[in-house]
């Protein structure tokens, strides 16, 4: 006997044989046992999902003399005449090859003729969406009102190409894809049955690739049973595939989640350099990268991907590694690049630009890598240490070319004073809510910035807009210029936010600096000439200012920018307006947007961390206009109450 593939050797001849597909099972087992079986069916659905199976069988149950539990027996006269191939009571017709008017009339002739054998004479039409209008016409009347004996089947893939007029006259059954679970078992008793040793991950794979289509993974499985000459193991599977090796998928993959895209694109062009072909490898990285995927979202990954131990852990890995955003914007790059690959004349370059965008995230401007670009400074920001401070530092000494140390001079600038364009990100002022949390300042002025006298300088260049217009109208300091405001270093200034500044200024053993512009020491800082030089140690404590709402907002950003380090909610908040209700803080804003934001629980524990780290408890954020709606629609319920008085609105 000729061999035949494993698709057409097992299909299956009853209705328990069917895969899955319950809700159609179901409905024809109870049709035939009942009696009640109409003139017109519809079955559509996926391809290798059992449609022309499930016509065949139950043509042959309606007819059967005996039928089992909705099947055909097969032992009856009936059910052995139906098997002689010469037997015309079942009828199937191809409408691919058969789509014109004329077999459509033919058709509508013969029907006529009863059944030879059995009760009922049935028509599979399969691939019935490739008929002409024509044909569809021609049908319509006879698939109405048939003779009694006539029974109708149409499958097709394409539902949406079959007129209305026909969906209207059949009783429709969609059939489902197969879920891998069940494919997985129904490959394993083929298997078994035809002697074939097997590995799991090799079942998983075949299954997988059959993409829930019994017919299409019976083909794989052929192939692959007659690739392995032994045991079927995977990594014959993923030959017989024909795709990358699972390694240079994941080596190609891992660097362009890591930003090397000059490693990226050299193994790029080693796997395509061997042969394999571009719309392969595409395939091949969509599946790596929904793996990682998988393994990053989902707890049971590992069963659901069902890869080997050692390759699910290399997935794993890379997983945790990456930013979930720049994985689902290397996924999207290279779905889009599926679409494109269908109408590019170079589809290598094609691939190849895919790859260096997903591998250059600098380059690219959408919003999903730009998020991913600012988690990965955040968390870089985070895992740095502070660096520690040397003790020539601490001690104030300056470290000279010779290798001696030289001694602090009175007369330095703060790195308060130096401008901000000239500054690190270092060299920032900290904010602290105690003055034991704030660290030695370990910064030493250059030697070409004199002042006279040891002042600090106040630069709210750094604030927020709505604290240095605070800042500067009203407690009139000009901070544009070469002249600034000075505090005495001595003492103590409060600023226009709210804020305290304390400097702690060196002192030299030849003597201190008193006021702005005075030399020679008097007073308290008699007492600290000769303990040695000291480092300047600023320090500013952010507190609320009750009933100054522009100063504790200014307070609550600076707190916020040290407490959070969330860039994004940070830029919310600077959009806020602010007023005091009694004691209680209340933040306006706008944009429904941005107070759906701010009020998610993991914001809204942020805003509250800032706000009582300046010392406010009592809060509230607030969608401006919510309150005007409902004025108006109190005021509206009071005029249907009392339509007679007269409401004066101020």
């Amino acid at each position: 006997m000729a061999y035949l593939a494993l698709y057409r050797r097992f299909r299956p001849v009853t209705l328990d044989d069917v895969v899955r597909q319950e809700h159609v099972v179901t409905v024809l087992k109870n049709q035939t046992e009942t009696g009640r079986v109409g003139h017109a069916y519809l079955f559509c659905g996926p391809r290798g999902t059992g449609k022309t199976s499930v016509a065949k069988i139950f043509a042959a149950a309606i007819n059967c003399e005996h039928p089992v539990n909705g099947s055909p027996c097969g032992k009856c006269a009936v059910c052995r005449a139906l098997a002689d191939p010469s037997n015309l009571d079942i009828v199937e017709i191809d409408a691919a090859s058969n789509n014109g008017v004329d077999e459509m009339r033919d058709l509508r002739e013969k029907v006529q003729y009863p059944p030879v054998a059995g009760k009922y004479k049935v028509y599979i039409v399969d691939e019935v969406h490739m008929l002409s209008t024509g044909a569809f016409n021609a049908l319509l009347k006879t698939l109405e009102e048939p003779p009694a004996h006539a029974v109708f089947i149409l499958a097709t893939t394409e539902v949406q190409k079959i007129p209305a007029t026909i969906l209207s006259r059949c009783m429709r059954f969609d059939f489902k894809l197969i879920p891998q679970a069940d494919l997985e078992a129904r490959l394993k008793a083929i298997l078994k049955e035809i002697g074939k040793t097997y590995e799991e991950e090799a079942v998983a794979a075949i299954a997988r690739a059959g993409a829930g289509s019994v017919r299409d993974m019976l083909s794989l499985a052929d192939t692959c049973v007659s690739y392995s000459a032994g045991k079927l193991t995977y990594e014959d599977v993923v030959s017989v595939l024909g795709g990358a090796g699972f390694r240079e998928t994941g080596e190609l993959c891992a660097a362009m989640l890591a930003g090397e895209a000059g490693t990226a694109f050299s193994l790029t062009e080693e796997i395509l350099s061997g042969g394999k072909s571009v719309g392969m490898l595409l395939k091949d990285v969509l599946n790596f990268l929904n793996a990682c995927s998988v393994a990053k979202m989902c707890r049971d990954a590992e069963k659901i991907l069902a890869l080997p131990a050692d390759m699910f852990g290399a997935v794993s890995a890379i997983a945790q590694k990456t930013d979930g955003h720049r994985l689902l914007r290397a996924t999207e790059i290279f779905a889009d690049t599926e679409n494109a690959l269908r109408y590019s004349a170079s589809p290598r370059i094609v691939f190849e630009t895919a790859v260096m965008k997903a591998g250059m995230p600098a380059a690219d401007y959408d919003i999903e890598t730009l998020i991913a670009r600012v988690s990965e400074l955040e968390k870089r920001l985070d895992e740095t240490p502070l660096r520690p401070q040397s003790p020539a530092a601490a001690a104030g000494r300056v470290p000279l070319s010779d290798g001696s140390e030289k001694e602090p001079a009175a007369e330095k600038k703060s790195a308060l004073s130096r401008p901000l364009s000239g500054r690190t990100e270092r060299e920032e002022p900290e904010f602290f809510a105690s003055d034991d949390e704030a660290p030695p300042f370990d910064e030493t002025p250059p030697p070409d910035e004199a002042v006279t006298g040891g002042n600090v300088y106040f630069d709210p260049g750094f604030l927020p807009e709505p604290a240095r217009a605070e800042a500067g109208e009203e407690k009139g300091a000009a901070f544009t210029g070469p002249e600034r405001p000075q505090a005495v270093a001595s003492g103590r200034k409060k600023s226009a936010v709210g804020a305290e500044i304390r400097a702690e200024r060196p002192v030299g053993g030849n003597g201190g600096v008193g006021t702005a512009g005075n030399a020679g020491g008097s007073g308290t800082e008699s007492a600290a000439q000769g303990a040695g030089a000291a480092p300047l140690k600023p320090a500013v404590r952010a507190s609320a200012v009750q009933g100054d709402a522009r100063a504790t907002f200014g307070s609550f950003l600076r707190a916020l920018r040290k407490t959070a380090k969330n860039g994004v909610l940070f830029t919310l908040c600077m959009d806020l307006d602010c007023v005091y209700e009694g004691e209680k803080f209340v933040l306006y804003t706008e944009s429904e947007t941005i107070y759906a934001s701010l009020t998610r629980p993991e914001h809204r524990a942020l805003v509250e961390g800032a706000l009582s780290a300046i010392g406010l408890g009592d809060f509230e954020i607030r969608l401006r206009g919510k309150e005007k709606d409902d004025f108006n629609k109190s005021l509206s319920e009071l005029k249907e109450k009392f339509p007679g008085v007269k409401i004066d609105v101020k």
